[in-house]
Protein backbone atom coordinates (compact mmCIF):
# COMPACT_ATOMS: atom_id res chain seq x y z
CA UNK A 1 0.00 0.00 0.00
CA UNK A 2 1.26 3.45 -0.85
CA UNK A 3 2.16 5.86 1.91
CA UNK A 4 -0.14 8.68 2.98
CA UNK A 5 2.16 11.30 1.47
CA UNK A 6 1.66 9.99 -2.06
CA UNK A 7 -2.10 10.46 -1.97
CA UNK A 8 -3.67 13.64 -3.37
CA UNK A 9 -5.94 15.81 -1.25
CA UNK A 10 -9.20 17.42 -2.30
CA UNK A 11 -10.49 20.62 -0.71
CA UNK A 12 -13.99 21.95 -1.30
CA UNK A 13 -15.15 25.57 -1.41
CA UNK A 14 -18.68 26.90 -1.15
CA UNK A 15 -19.13 29.04 -4.31
CA UNK A 16 -21.79 31.22 -2.68
CA UNK A 17 -19.57 32.36 0.19
CA UNK A 18 -16.04 31.23 -0.75
CA UNK A 19 -15.85 29.53 2.64
CA UNK A 20 -13.78 26.36 2.81
CA UNK A 21 -15.62 23.09 3.21
CA UNK A 22 -14.56 19.55 3.87
CA UNK A 23 -11.21 18.09 2.80
CA UNK A 24 -10.77 14.56 1.51
CA UNK A 25 -7.80 12.25 1.20
CA UNK A 26 -7.53 10.75 -2.26
CA UNK A 27 -6.21 7.52 -3.70
CA UNK A 28 -2.64 6.85 -4.76
CA UNK A 29 -1.79 5.18 -8.05
CA UNK A 30 -1.39 1.85 -6.26
CA UNK A 31 -4.68 2.31 -4.42
CA UNK A 32 -6.46 3.02 -7.71
CA UNK A 33 -4.98 -0.04 -9.43
CA UNK A 34 -6.03 -2.26 -6.54
CA UNK A 35 -9.59 -0.87 -6.61
CA UNK A 36 -9.84 -1.56 -10.36
CA UNK A 37 -8.77 -5.17 -9.71
CA UNK A 38 -11.42 -5.51 -7.01
CA UNK A 39 -14.07 -4.04 -9.31
CA UNK A 40 -13.13 -6.53 -12.02
CA UNK A 41 -13.50 -9.40 -9.55
CA UNK A 42 -16.93 -8.12 -8.53
CA UNK A 43 -17.94 -7.78 -12.18
CA UNK A 44 -17.10 -11.42 -12.90
CA UNK A 45 -19.63 -12.48 -10.29
CA UNK A 46 -22.19 -9.82 -11.17
CA UNK A 47 -22.30 -10.70 -14.86
CA UNK A 48 -23.85 -14.07 -13.89
CA UNK A 49 -26.66 -12.41 -11.92
CA UNK A 50 -29.98 -12.39 -13.81
CA UNK A 51 -31.88 -9.25 -14.78
CA UNK A 52 -34.53 -9.72 -12.10
CA UNK A 53 -31.95 -9.73 -9.30
CA UNK A 54 -30.07 -6.79 -10.85
CA UNK A 55 -33.34 -4.87 -11.11
CA UNK A 56 -34.12 -5.49 -7.44
CA UNK A 57 -30.83 -3.84 -6.46
CA UNK A 58 -31.40 -0.94 -8.86
CA UNK A 59 -34.86 -0.28 -7.44
CA UNK A 60 -33.25 -0.26 -4.01
CA UNK A 61 -30.80 2.38 -5.28
CA UNK A 62 -33.79 4.51 -6.31
CA UNK A 63 -35.23 4.11 -2.83
CA UNK A 64 -31.94 5.18 -1.23
CA UNK A 65 -31.87 8.29 -3.43
CA UNK A 66 -35.39 9.23 -2.45
CA UNK A 67 -34.69 8.68 1.24
CA UNK A 68 -31.51 10.78 1.21
CA UNK A 69 -32.57 13.42 -1.33
CA UNK A 70 -32.34 16.39 1.05
CA UNK A 71 -28.84 15.34 2.14
CA UNK A 72 -27.63 15.00 -1.44
CA UNK A 73 -29.19 18.27 -2.61
CA UNK A 74 -27.47 20.12 0.24
CA UNK A 75 -24.17 18.48 -0.69
CA UNK A 76 -24.46 19.74 -4.28
CA UNK A 77 -25.24 23.23 -3.02
CA UNK A 78 -22.21 23.24 -0.75
CA UNK A 79 -19.74 21.87 -3.31
CA UNK A 80 -20.74 23.46 -6.63
CA UNK A 81 -23.43 26.02 -5.83
CA UNK A 82 -26.52 24.33 -7.29
CA UNK A 83 -29.77 25.70 -5.93
CA UNK A 84 -31.36 23.32 -3.45
CA UNK A 85 -34.51 23.17 -5.58
CA UNK A 86 -32.51 22.08 -8.62
CA UNK A 87 -30.59 19.63 -6.45
CA UNK A 88 -33.76 17.96 -5.20
CA UNK A 89 -35.03 17.67 -8.77
CA UNK A 90 -31.70 16.20 -9.85
CA UNK A 91 -31.83 13.48 -7.19
CA UNK A 92 -35.39 12.66 -8.19
CA UNK A 93 -34.31 12.36 -11.82
CA UNK A 94 -31.55 9.95 -10.82
CA UNK A 95 -34.09 7.81 -8.99
CA UNK A 96 -36.33 7.77 -12.06
CA UNK A 97 -33.39 6.62 -14.19
CA UNK A 98 -32.69 3.76 -11.79
CA UNK A 99 -36.34 2.71 -11.94
CA UNK A 100 -36.46 3.02 -15.73
CA UNK A 101 -33.45 0.80 -16.33
CA UNK A 102 -34.62 -1.65 -13.67
CA UNK A 103 -37.87 -1.99 -15.61
CA UNK A 104 -36.57 -1.88 -19.19
CA UNK A 105 -33.06 -3.36 -19.34
CA UNK A 106 -34.16 -6.94 -19.91
CA UNK A 107 -36.09 -5.76 -22.96
CA UNK A 108 -33.34 -3.46 -24.20
CA UNK A 109 -30.87 -6.35 -24.04
CA UNK A 110 -33.16 -9.21 -25.05
CA UNK A 111 -31.80 -11.56 -27.70
CA UNK A 112 -32.74 -10.58 -31.25
CA UNK A 113 -33.52 -13.50 -33.57
CA UNK A 114 -32.25 -13.32 -37.16
CA UNK A 115 -33.64 -15.39 -40.03
CA UNK A 116 -30.87 -17.46 -41.63
CA UNK A 117 -31.50 -20.34 -44.03
CA UNK A 118 -30.48 -23.69 -42.57
CA UNK A 119 -29.53 -22.31 -39.15
CA UNK A 120 -30.80 -20.69 -35.99
CA UNK A 121 -29.19 -17.32 -35.38
CA UNK A 122 -29.57 -14.51 -32.91
CA UNK A 123 -27.79 -11.45 -31.55
CA UNK A 124 -27.06 -11.35 -27.84
CA UNK A 125 -25.72 -8.55 -25.66
CA UNK A 126 -23.05 -9.46 -23.13
CA UNK A 127 -21.30 -7.15 -20.63
CA UNK A 128 -17.82 -5.87 -21.44
CA UNK A 129 -16.27 -5.54 -17.98
CA UNK A 130 -15.18 -2.57 -15.89
CA UNK A 131 -16.22 0.78 -17.41
CA UNK A 132 -14.40 3.94 -16.33
CA UNK A 133 -16.50 7.11 -16.09
CA UNK A 134 -14.86 10.54 -16.08
CA UNK A 135 -17.57 12.93 -14.98
CA UNK A 136 -18.05 16.73 -14.58
CA UNK A 137 -19.24 18.89 -11.70
CA UNK A 138 -22.27 20.62 -13.20
CA UNK A 139 -24.78 17.79 -12.65
CA UNK A 140 -22.75 15.84 -10.11
CA UNK A 141 -25.39 13.15 -9.50
CA UNK A 142 -27.34 12.99 -12.77
CA UNK A 143 -24.32 12.71 -15.07
CA UNK A 144 -23.15 9.71 -13.05
CA UNK A 145 -26.47 7.91 -12.70
CA UNK A 146 -27.39 8.20 -16.37
CA UNK A 147 -24.16 6.25 -16.97
CA UNK A 148 -24.22 3.97 -13.96
CA UNK A 149 -27.81 2.70 -14.04
CA UNK A 150 -27.63 1.20 -17.56
CA UNK A 151 -24.00 0.13 -17.16
CA UNK A 152 -24.66 -1.90 -14.02
CA UNK A 153 -27.94 -3.29 -15.36
CA UNK A 154 -26.02 -4.54 -18.41
CA UNK A 155 -23.83 -6.58 -16.06
CA UNK A 156 -20.72 -4.39 -16.05
CA UNK A 157 -18.68 -2.96 -13.20
CA UNK A 158 -18.09 0.79 -12.86
CA UNK A 159 -15.28 3.05 -11.70
CA UNK A 160 -16.00 6.76 -11.18
CA UNK A 161 -13.39 9.50 -11.54
CA UNK A 162 -15.42 12.58 -10.67
CA UNK A 163 -14.53 16.27 -10.94
CA UNK A 164 -12.11 17.42 -8.26
CA UNK A 165 -14.48 20.01 -6.75
CA UNK A 166 -17.25 17.49 -5.90
CA UNK A 167 -15.49 14.71 -3.95
CA UNK A 168 -18.29 14.51 -1.41
CA UNK A 169 -20.82 13.91 -4.17
CA UNK A 170 -18.58 11.22 -5.66
CA UNK A 171 -18.33 9.33 -2.39
CA UNK A 172 -22.05 9.77 -1.70
CA UNK A 173 -22.88 8.12 -5.02
CA UNK A 174 -20.70 5.14 -4.12
CA UNK A 175 -22.60 4.90 -0.84
CA UNK A 176 -25.94 4.75 -2.68
CA UNK A 177 -24.97 1.55 -4.47
CA UNK A 178 -23.44 0.09 -1.34
CA UNK A 179 -26.56 0.88 0.73
CA UNK A 180 -28.75 -0.57 -2.02
CA UNK A 181 -27.10 -3.97 -1.66
CA UNK A 182 -24.97 -4.08 -4.78
CA UNK A 183 -21.88 -6.29 -4.45
CA UNK A 184 -18.92 -4.72 -2.71
CA UNK A 185 -16.54 -3.10 -5.19
CA UNK A 186 -18.94 -3.28 -8.19
CA UNK A 187 -19.23 0.52 -8.21
CA UNK A 188 -16.25 2.39 -6.80
CA UNK A 189 -15.25 6.03 -6.63
CA UNK A 190 -11.60 6.96 -7.16
CA UNK A 191 -10.47 10.29 -5.72
CA UNK A 192 -7.62 10.97 -8.13
CA UNK A 193 -6.47 13.94 -10.18
CA UNK A 194 -7.00 14.26 -13.93
CA UNK A 195 -3.43 13.22 -14.68
CA UNK A 196 -4.33 9.71 -13.46
CA UNK A 197 -6.95 9.15 -16.17
CA UNK A 198 -4.59 7.92 -18.90
CA UNK A 199 -3.18 5.27 -16.59
CA UNK A 200 -6.65 4.11 -15.63
CA UNK A 201 -7.74 3.79 -19.25
CA UNK A 202 -4.63 1.74 -19.98
CA UNK A 203 -5.23 -0.60 -17.04
CA UNK A 204 -5.80 -4.10 -18.48
CA UNK A 205 -8.93 -4.62 -16.38
CA UNK A 206 -10.63 -1.44 -17.67
CA UNK A 207 -12.69 -2.42 -20.72
CA UNK A 208 -14.08 0.95 -21.83
CA UNK A 209 -14.39 4.59 -20.87
CA UNK A 210 -17.05 7.28 -20.96
CA UNK A 211 -16.44 10.99 -20.46
CA UNK A 212 -18.66 14.02 -20.10
CA UNK A 213 -16.63 17.20 -20.26
CA UNK A 214 -14.75 19.61 -22.46
CA UNK A 215 -13.60 19.10 -26.03
CA UNK A 216 -9.98 19.11 -24.86
CA UNK A 217 -10.65 16.44 -22.23
CA UNK A 218 -12.60 14.36 -24.74
CA UNK A 219 -9.83 14.55 -27.31
CA UNK A 220 -7.31 13.41 -24.71
CA UNK A 221 -9.45 10.46 -23.60
CA UNK A 222 -10.17 9.47 -27.20
CA UNK A 223 -6.46 9.45 -28.04
CA UNK A 224 -5.59 7.32 -25.03
CA UNK A 225 -8.50 4.91 -25.52
CA UNK A 226 -7.71 4.58 -29.22
CA UNK A 227 -4.09 3.83 -28.42
CA UNK A 228 -5.11 0.81 -26.33
CA UNK A 229 -8.07 -0.10 -28.58
CA UNK A 230 -10.82 0.49 -26.03
CA UNK A 231 -14.33 1.70 -26.66
CA UNK A 232 -15.19 5.24 -25.55
CA UNK A 233 -18.32 7.39 -25.44
CA UNK A 234 -17.89 11.16 -25.32
CA UNK A 235 -20.46 13.80 -24.38
CA UNK A 236 -18.67 17.10 -24.85
CA UNK A 237 -19.50 20.79 -25.17
CA UNK A 238 -22.35 22.52 -26.88
CA UNK A 239 -23.32 25.90 -28.27
CA UNK A 240 -26.98 25.08 -28.70
CA UNK A 241 -28.88 27.21 -31.20
CA UNK A 242 -32.57 28.05 -30.97
CA UNK A 243 -34.13 29.26 -34.22
CA UNK A 244 -36.95 31.76 -33.71
CA UNK A 245 -39.03 31.87 -36.90
CA UNK A 246 -41.21 34.64 -38.26
CA UNK A 247 -44.44 32.93 -37.16
CA UNK A 248 -43.31 32.30 -33.57
CA UNK A 249 -45.29 33.41 -30.54
CA UNK A 250 -42.60 35.85 -29.46
CA UNK A 251 -43.52 36.06 -25.78
CA UNK A 252 -43.74 32.28 -25.41
CA UNK A 253 -40.53 31.79 -27.41
CA UNK A 254 -38.66 34.20 -25.15
CA UNK A 255 -39.73 32.27 -22.05
CA UNK A 256 -38.60 28.98 -23.58
CA UNK A 257 -35.27 30.49 -24.61
CA UNK A 258 -34.65 32.07 -21.19
CA UNK A 259 -35.42 28.76 -19.51
CA UNK A 260 -33.08 27.02 -21.95
CA UNK A 261 -30.28 29.51 -21.27
CA UNK A 262 -30.64 29.51 -17.48
CA UNK A 263 -30.81 25.79 -16.76
CA UNK A 264 -28.34 25.16 -13.92
CA UNK A 265 -27.36 28.83 -14.01
CA UNK A 266 -26.33 28.44 -17.65
CA UNK A 267 -23.74 25.82 -16.70
CA UNK A 268 -24.94 23.02 -18.94
CA UNK A 269 -23.76 21.53 -22.21
CA UNK A 270 -27.36 21.52 -23.43
CA UNK A 271 -28.23 25.00 -22.24
CA UNK A 272 -29.40 27.24 -25.08
CA UNK A 273 -26.63 29.65 -25.92
CA UNK A 274 -27.31 31.16 -29.38
CA UNK A 275 -30.78 32.55 -30.13
CA UNK A 276 -31.15 33.12 -33.84
CA UNK A 277 -34.16 35.26 -34.68
CA UNK A 278 -35.30 36.19 -38.18
CA UNK A 279 -35.42 39.90 -38.97
CA UNK A 280 -39.19 40.18 -38.83
CA UNK A 281 -39.38 39.22 -35.14
CA UNK A 282 -35.88 39.95 -33.88
CA UNK A 283 -36.63 43.32 -32.15
CA UNK A 284 -39.75 42.01 -30.39
CA UNK A 285 -38.09 38.73 -29.44
CA UNK A 286 -35.02 40.51 -28.14
CA UNK A 287 -37.10 42.77 -25.90
CA UNK A 288 -39.13 39.85 -24.60
CA UNK A 289 -35.97 37.82 -23.94
CA UNK A 290 -34.46 40.64 -21.87
CA UNK A 291 -37.56 40.72 -19.67
CA UNK A 292 -37.63 36.92 -19.34
CA UNK A 293 -33.94 36.85 -18.39
CA UNK A 294 -34.40 39.75 -15.95
CA UNK A 295 -36.67 37.51 -13.88
CA UNK A 296 -33.66 35.34 -12.96
CA UNK A 297 -32.32 37.23 -9.98
CA UNK A 298 -29.38 35.93 -7.97
CA UNK A 299 -30.17 34.49 -4.56
CA UNK A 300 -29.11 32.20 -1.75
CA UNK A 301 -28.95 28.70 -3.25
CA UNK A 302 -30.11 27.19 0.06
CA UNK A 303 -33.45 29.01 -0.23
CA UNK A 304 -36.03 26.88 -2.05
CA UNK A 305 -37.45 30.03 -3.70
CA UNK A 306 -34.15 30.80 -5.44
CA UNK A 307 -34.05 30.04 -9.18
CA UNK A 308 -30.52 31.27 -9.84
CA UNK A 309 -27.52 30.85 -7.56
CA UNK A 310 -23.76 31.32 -7.89
CA UNK A 311 -21.55 29.83 -10.56
CA UNK A 312 -19.27 26.96 -9.63
CA UNK A 313 -16.15 29.07 -9.00
CA UNK A 314 -14.74 32.58 -9.20
CA UNK A 315 -12.37 31.41 -11.95
CA UNK A 316 -15.34 30.25 -14.03
CA UNK A 317 -17.12 33.56 -13.39
CA UNK A 318 -14.09 35.54 -14.49
CA UNK A 319 -13.74 33.50 -17.70
CA UNK A 320 -17.38 34.16 -18.61
CA UNK A 321 -17.00 37.88 -17.93
CA UNK A 322 -13.91 37.98 -20.14
CA UNK A 323 -15.91 36.37 -22.97
CA UNK A 324 -18.67 38.96 -22.54
CA UNK A 325 -16.24 41.89 -22.55
CA UNK A 326 -14.38 40.55 -25.59
CA UNK A 327 -17.68 40.17 -27.45
CA UNK A 328 -18.64 43.75 -26.64
CA UNK A 329 -15.28 45.05 -27.84
CA UNK A 330 -15.90 43.17 -31.09
CA UNK A 331 -19.27 44.81 -31.66
CA UNK A 332 -21.90 43.11 -29.47
CA UNK A 333 -24.36 45.29 -27.55
CA UNK A 334 -25.00 44.68 -23.86
CA UNK A 335 -28.74 44.68 -23.11
CA UNK A 336 -28.78 43.17 -19.63
CA UNK A 337 -26.33 42.21 -16.91
CA UNK A 338 -22.68 41.89 -17.86
CA UNK A 339 -21.23 43.28 -14.63
CA UNK A 340 -19.53 41.40 -11.81
CA UNK A 341 -21.34 41.64 -8.51
CA UNK A 342 -19.46 43.07 -5.54
CA UNK A 343 -20.91 40.45 -3.19
CA UNK A 344 -18.48 37.73 -2.05
CA UNK A 345 -18.78 34.55 -4.07
CA UNK A 346 -18.90 33.35 -7.65
CA UNK A 347 -21.83 35.51 -8.73
CA UNK A 348 -22.62 36.67 -12.27
CA UNK A 349 -25.96 38.13 -13.40
CA UNK A 350 -28.26 36.97 -16.15
CA UNK A 351 -26.87 38.66 -19.26
CA UNK A 352 -28.16 39.34 -22.78
CA UNK A 353 -26.01 40.38 -25.74
CA UNK A 354 -27.35 41.60 -29.09
CA UNK A 355 -25.65 42.15 -32.45
CA UNK A 356 -23.69 38.94 -31.87
CA UNK A 357 -21.64 38.03 -34.93
CA UNK A 358 -18.76 35.82 -36.06
CA UNK A 359 -15.46 36.68 -34.41
CA UNK A 360 -17.05 37.26 -31.02
CA UNK A 361 -16.68 34.66 -28.23
CA UNK A 362 -20.46 34.78 -27.67
CA UNK A 363 -20.89 33.60 -31.27
CA UNK A 364 -17.96 31.25 -31.80
CA UNK A 365 -17.25 29.69 -28.40
CA UNK A 366 -19.17 27.89 -25.68
CA UNK A 367 -20.03 30.40 -22.93
CA UNK A 368 -20.64 28.20 -19.90
CA UNK A 369 -22.76 30.59 -17.89
CA UNK A 370 -25.88 32.80 -17.89
CA UNK A 371 -25.20 34.72 -21.12
CA UNK A 372 -27.77 34.73 -23.94
CA UNK A 373 -26.50 35.72 -27.40
CA UNK A 374 -29.05 37.11 -29.88
CA UNK A 375 -28.15 36.71 -33.56
CA UNK A 376 -30.24 38.12 -36.42
CA UNK A 377 -30.96 36.07 -39.55
CA UNK A 378 -32.55 37.13 -42.84
CA UNK A 379 -34.99 34.23 -43.06
CA UNK A 380 -35.47 30.55 -42.22
CA UNK A 381 -32.69 29.28 -44.47
CA UNK A 382 -30.22 31.83 -43.17
CA UNK A 383 -31.15 31.01 -39.55
CA UNK A 384 -30.56 27.31 -40.10
CA UNK A 385 -27.25 28.00 -41.83
CA UNK A 386 -26.12 30.11 -38.86
CA UNK A 387 -27.28 27.44 -36.40
CA UNK A 388 -25.29 24.75 -38.20
CA UNK A 389 -22.16 26.89 -38.65
CA UNK A 390 -20.70 25.72 -35.35
CA UNK A 391 -18.12 23.18 -34.31
CA UNK A 392 -20.71 21.85 -31.86
CA UNK A 393 -23.82 19.76 -32.43
CA UNK A 394 -25.43 18.72 -29.17
CA UNK A 395 -28.88 20.28 -28.75
CA UNK A 396 -31.03 22.66 -30.81
CA UNK A 397 -34.47 24.19 -30.81
CA UNK A 398 -37.11 25.58 -33.16
CA UNK A 399 -39.74 28.14 -32.14
CA UNK A 400 -42.75 28.32 -34.48
CA UNK A 401 -46.55 28.18 -34.48
CA UNK A 402 -46.44 25.77 -37.46
CA UNK A 403 -45.72 22.39 -35.85
CA UNK A 404 -45.22 20.62 -39.18
CA UNK A 405 -42.65 23.25 -40.15
CA UNK A 406 -40.93 22.88 -36.80
CA UNK A 407 -40.88 19.09 -37.06
CA UNK A 408 -39.34 19.21 -40.53
CA UNK A 409 -36.58 21.59 -39.44
CA UNK A 410 -35.87 19.69 -36.22
CA UNK A 411 -35.82 16.27 -37.84
CA UNK A 412 -34.07 17.06 -41.12
CA UNK A 413 -32.15 20.32 -41.10
CA UNK A 414 -30.52 21.05 -37.76
CA UNK A 415 -27.16 19.35 -37.19
CA UNK A 416 -27.49 18.17 -33.60
CA UNK A 417 -28.05 15.06 -31.53
CA UNK A 418 -31.24 16.50 -30.03
CA UNK A 419 -33.74 18.96 -31.48
CA UNK A 420 -36.84 20.21 -29.65
CA UNK A 421 -39.78 22.19 -31.04
CA UNK A 422 -41.27 24.92 -28.80
CA UNK A 423 -39.49 23.59 -25.73
CA UNK A 424 -36.04 23.62 -24.17
CA UNK A 425 -33.68 20.69 -24.69
CA UNK A 426 -33.21 18.31 -21.76
CA UNK A 427 -32.14 14.75 -21.14
CA UNK A 428 -34.49 11.88 -20.30
CA UNK A 429 -33.63 8.25 -19.47
CA UNK A 430 -36.18 7.13 -22.08
CA UNK A 431 -34.53 9.02 -24.96
CA UNK A 432 -31.04 8.70 -26.46
CA UNK A 433 -28.71 11.54 -25.52
CA UNK A 434 -25.54 12.68 -27.28
CA UNK A 435 -24.15 14.86 -30.03
CA UNK A 436 -22.30 15.14 -33.30
CA UNK A 437 -19.23 17.07 -34.48
CA UNK A 438 -17.18 18.39 -31.53
CA UNK A 439 -20.03 17.61 -29.15
CA UNK A 440 -18.85 14.02 -29.10
CA UNK A 441 -20.02 10.59 -30.19
CA UNK A 442 -21.94 7.66 -28.81
CA UNK A 443 -25.21 7.83 -26.90
CA UNK A 444 -26.38 7.65 -23.32
CA UNK A 445 -29.82 6.68 -22.01
CA UNK A 446 -32.56 4.50 -23.51
CA UNK A 447 -31.80 1.30 -25.39
CA UNK A 448 -29.14 3.00 -27.49
CA UNK A 449 -27.19 3.99 -24.38
CA UNK A 450 -27.26 0.64 -22.62
CA UNK A 451 -25.95 -1.05 -25.77
CA UNK A 452 -22.83 1.17 -25.90
CA UNK A 453 -21.00 -0.94 -23.32
CA UNK A 454 -21.94 -4.47 -24.31
CA UNK A 455 -20.52 -7.03 -26.68
CA UNK A 456 -23.07 -7.20 -29.52
CA UNK A 457 -22.50 -10.84 -30.26
CA UNK A 458 -23.67 -13.01 -33.16
CA UNK A 459 -24.57 -16.63 -32.40
CA UNK A 460 -25.44 -19.12 -35.14
CA UNK A 461 -26.39 -22.77 -34.66
CA UNK A 462 -26.52 -25.10 -37.64
CA UNK A 463 -29.62 -27.22 -37.84
CA UNK A 464 -29.18 -30.99 -38.30
CA UNK A 465 -29.34 -31.93 -41.97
Amino acid sequence: MSTESTRPHFNTTNPATLEGGRSYDGHSTDDAAAIVECCDAAFREWRRVDFEARAERMRSAAAVLKRRRAEFAALMTDEMGKTVTDGLAEVDKCASACEHFADQSSQYLARVPVGIDGADAFVTFNPLGVVLAVMPWNFPFWQVFRFAAPTLMAGNGAILKHASNVPGCALAIESVFRDAGFPDDLFRTLLVKSDAVDGLIAHPKVAAVTLTGSVAAGSSVARTAGGVLKKCVLELGGSDAYVVLDDADVAAAAKVCARARMVNGGQSCIAGKRFIAVQAVRPAFEAALVEAMRAYTMGDPRDEATRFGPLQSVAARDQIHAQVEASIRAGARLLLGGRISDRPGAWYPATVLSDVAPGQPAHDDEVFGPVAAVIEARDEDDAIEIANASEFGLGSGVLTRDLARGERIAAERLEAGLSFVNDNVRSDPRLPFGGVKHSGFGRECAGYGIREFVNIKTVQIARPS
